[in-house]
């Protein structure tokens, strides 16, 4: 069962987003997803929350994108011993749902090049690869 984040499993979805994005620290992702700038869905099974879907409308420019703002992944994550189950297309047609029950017309996605597993996943999903880009950063004295 798919479920939407609020004030009564933020915790449970915090801590699935630490197990993707070990850096961050679950208080920055719950102050991210209070200032409202994503949309969190859980999936719930036998009461335990075992992955998530974290979506964006995104405005700005997005590679490969025919329109704007567009629907946006900004994560998606299913625990180890769930996975190759289906749940995550579960996740991704609730994207797609929620995309265009927001009125939009295409929903967007990304992942490091070297993810190998996330891009097959993408295709498998009806993902096209739009580009593939490497991005560079210089600090300045």
């Amino acid at each position: 069962m798919i479920v939407s984040v609020n004030k009564d499993n933020i915790n449970a979805w915090a801590e699935l987003c630490n197990q993707l994005w070990p850096n961050c620290c679950k208080e920055e992702l719950i102050d991210t997803f209070e200032e409202g700038k994503e949309n969190a869905f859980m999936y719930r099974l036998d009461n335990q929350y075992i992955a998530f879907i974290n979506l964006s409308i995104r405005s700005d420019y997005v590679e490969g994108s025919e329109t704007s703002p567009v629907g946006y992944v900004e994560g998606i994550y299913v625990k180890p011993d769930y996975r190759g189950q289906g749940i995550s297309r579960l996740l991704i047609e609730h994207a797609e749902k929620w995309s265009m029950d927001q009125g939009l017309k295409e929903l967007a996605s990304d992942c490091k090049l070297a993810n190998s597993e996330s891009i097959a996943f993408h295709n498998r999903v009806g993902f096209t690869e739009a580009s593939r880009i490497v991005c560079f950063i210089k600090t300045l004295d």
